[in-house]
């Protein structure tokens, strides 16, 4: 097990000098008051930086240059544990697909004990984890899974001194807009029979409306060319959605004498449940993102590494067929735009719907986009092309985000809301083409994917700029995805169909 502390001599030199340069805050768990069921960080100023502005700073810095790879929500992140300074952009990498506007209902934290031997798995049941971002507080949930289920227990114990859950909570602090709380889970010893029992327990809740972390790093200790061999067999194996193979794979590399191989992913046990939730389940793929060993970061050496790997599972969007809206439909999205933009602005926190009120089509996952217009000219215009939210939780994220966030704007201001006219682009399913001939202007939209950077043009900006298809493609990439004018001749294109609607043409203004 990887111990960023003791374990390796050129990784523990780099945490003597954080503990050096960075404020430290209180290390350890207090549990003599039985009142005090706060878990204090145990690594802040070890394995990231012990105060708010250096670690918002530190980990600002990774995301900034996190892509965004995936088009689809994950349902499950893999991602790395050890130290920022190693594994920090990794981690990102893959924090970086979530849907940050997304309100998670449960947030599954999962690792493998490295402090002590139980039988079983830990679940930390009451008051919050604490980080210097601030409190996360603990899922009820959690509490409910001990009581329910034989294979958990509300120890504290393995908990207090294990790093492998506190390092991932800054992530989804810095990340995620909505408040969240988390269900921490800690598996001890190496049994598979505890993984099938924990396995069955969580696989009901792997669904859009959670998310899981699996917390692990891969090889331990190998030379760095060995750590790549051995890290990418692993990956493999992951993205084959095979427990068997799984297994396979690190019994292989394990028994293969690579010199100071002391394990192929520290967090096994962890990745293992993932592996037997997900398996059989129709619609899932593991996708890779990004992979880095110590021996990339300035902090380490190339003989003895440890490897990380940043992997999500996804859930495969099937095909809507005959989506439509109708004119009720319509109204019902632009009436809740309006409102969550008026709300927002009055300092109030946005109220979704009824759900029980709306139609099945308002609750089908969809993109859309949001555009302002004030007397005409565009005031704001920001969309997503989800495939995990209900449409009309999309509409409400996109219509704050189009009347705050568009960098090309000020923020649209109370006062001038009566002047602002609202227009919703809901989005049909992407269709990836080979030929640019499947484009009808005015018709399609596209999306140009190449090399982490994407772009996209609703269908009504060819109408209203009346290009031709070459300049249509040929602003999008450079104007939008930026890759140059022609970067979309060797680039990913999808096509996606837009209804589009807006109050005047309802009656609403």
């Amino acid at each position: 097990m990887y111990n960023l502390l003791n374990r390796s001599k050129k990784l523990c030199a780099f945490t003597l000098t954080v503990l050096i340069v960075t404020e430290t805050s209180c290390n350890g768990q207090n549990m003599n008051n039985p009142n005090d069921f706060d878990r204090q960080p145990a690594v802040a100023g070890q394995f990231y930086p012990g105060t708010k502005a250096q670690l918002e700073k530190e980990v600002k810095s990774y995301f900034d240059s996190a892509q965004k790879v995936l088009d689809a929500q994950p349902l499950a992140l893999i991602v790395p544990h050890a130290g920022y300074v190693f594994s920090g952009q990794v981690a990102a990498s893959g924090y970086r697909q979530i849907d940050r506007d997304k309100k998670f209902k449960h947030i599954f934290l999962i690792g493998s004990s490295h402090t002590m031997f139980f039988t079983g798995a830990a679940v930390y049941t009451k008051g919050a984890f604490i980080t210097p971002l601030g409190r996360v507080p603990i899922d009820p949930l959690a509490n409910e899974l001990v009581q329910n289920h034989k294979v958990f227990t509300d120890d504290v114990k393995p908990h207090v001194k294990e790093h492998s859950l506190e390092v991932q909570l800054p992530f989804l602090q810095y990340w995620l807009k909505n408040d969240f709380s988390i269900i921490p889970i800690i598996i001890g010893g190496e049994s598979q029979a505890t993984v099938t029992l924990l396995a069955e327990a969580l696989e009901p809740y792997l669904n859009p409306d959670n998310l899981f972390i699996i917390s692990s790093d891969f090889s331990h200790y190998p030379s760095y060319e060995d750590a790549r061999h051995t890290d990418d067999d692993m990956a493999h194996a992951i993205v084959s959605n095979s427990p068997v193979e799984f297994m396979k794979a690190k019994i292989r590399n394990e028994n293969a004498g690579i010199d100071d191989l002391a394990t192929a992913m520290c967090g096994w046990t962890s990745g293992l449940t993932l592996l037997k939730i997900t398996e059989g389940k129709p619609g899932i793929t593991y996708k890779t993102i990004m992979y880095r060993n110590s021996g990339d970061s300035p902090y380490g050496g190339k003989d003895r590494v440890v490897g990380y790997w940043a992997i999500a599972a996804i859930q495969q969007q099937a095909k809507t067929v005959d989506f439509n809206l109708t004119d009720n439909d319509k109204r019902e999205l632009l009436k809740l735009a309006r409102k969550t933009i008026t709300e927002y602005l009055s300092g109030k926190t946005p109220t979704p719907p009824d759900e029980s009120k709306l139609s099945s089509t308002l609750k089908t996952n969809a993109g859309a986009f949001v555009t302002l217009h004030n007397h005409g000219k565009l005031r704001g215009c920001i969309g997503n092309f989800s495939t995990t939210t209900p449409l009309y939780r999309v509409v409400m994220a996109m219509a704050i985000s189009a009347a705050t966030e568009d960098y090309r704007f000020e923020s649209v201001t109370a006062d001038e809301l009566n002047d602002i006219d609202i227009e919703i682009s809901v989005l049909t399913p992407m269709k990836r083409i080979s030929d640019i001939k499947e484009i009808e202007l005015g018709k399609h939209g596209i999306y140009i994917k190449k090399g982490g950077r994407s772009g996209t043009f609703l269908p009504q900006v060819a109408k209203e700029t009346r290009w031709s298809l070459e300049e249509f493609l040929g602003h999008c990439a450079r104007d939008k995805a930026g890759i140059g004018w022609d970067g979309w001749r060797d680039a990913e294109i999808f096509t996606y169909e837009a209804i589009v609607f807006d109050e005047k043409e309802l009656g609403l203004k």
